[in-house]
C-alpha cells in the first residue's frame, strides 16, 4: 500500500460520515477512525498478528481523518493533507522548495510532509504566488493545517 493510496482513503473517509474504516491489502491492514474533536489527534504504527496464521505478521496503521464537518479550505491557503512532519526544504543545507513572493505552477512541489517513515509531496493545485509560509520546517502539523498562503 503505497502513500498516495494512504491519502485517497483518508479523503474518501473525510468527504463521508464514516467513523472508522479498515481496509487489508498486501499484507498490511489501515485502519482509519474519526475521533471527537477534543480528543488529541495522533498517528501510531503497530504489529499484529494476521488472523489465521502464525508465522505471517501483518503491519497496521492507525490514521485520522479530518472531521467531516470542517469548513473548506480556502482556495488561498495550502492546507496540510495528513498528520506529521512538514519539510519545506529538500534535504538540510539545500534552498527551500518554495519562498515568499515566489511565482509557482499547478503540479509544482511546495513542500514534503513525513508521516510513517513516509514522505508525502504537497503540490499546488494553481497556479499562483507564495504570500506566507505558515510553518517552519521539522515542525508537526495536523492534517487541515494551513501550511501556505496563496495570492
Amino acid at each position: 500500500m503505497d502513500a498516495l493510496q494512504i491519502k485517497a482513503f483518508i479523503d474518501a473517509m473525510a468527504s463521508s460520515d464514516l467513523a472508522e474504516m479498515e481496509v487489508a491489502r498486501d499484507g498490511w491492514t489501515l485502519r482509519l477512525v474519526r475521533r471527537p474533536s477534543g480528543l488529541p489527534r495522533t498517528a501510531a504504527t503497530g504489529m499484529a498478528m494476521t488472523a489465521g496464521t502464525s508465522a505471517s505478521v501483518a503491519h497496521s496503521a492507525v490514521v485520522e481523518a479530518p472531521e467531516a464537518g470542517t469548513p473548506a479550505t480556502s482556495a488561498d491557503t495550502v492546507c496540510a493533507p495528513l498528520y506529521g512532519v512538514v519539510h519545506l526544504q529538500p534535504t538540510p543545507g539545500e534552498p527551500p522548495f518554495v519562498t515568499p513572493g515566489l511565482a509557482i505552477q499547478a503540479g509544482q512541489t511546495l513542500c514534503v510532509i513525513e508521516a510513517m517513515k513516509v514522505f508525502n509531496e504537497v503540490r499546488a493545485e494553481r497556479d499562483a504566488t507564495i504570500d506566507a509560509v505558515l510553518v517552519a520546517s521539522g515542525q508537526e502539523v495536523d492534517a487541515g493545517q494551513p501550511l501556505l498562503r496563496l495570492r
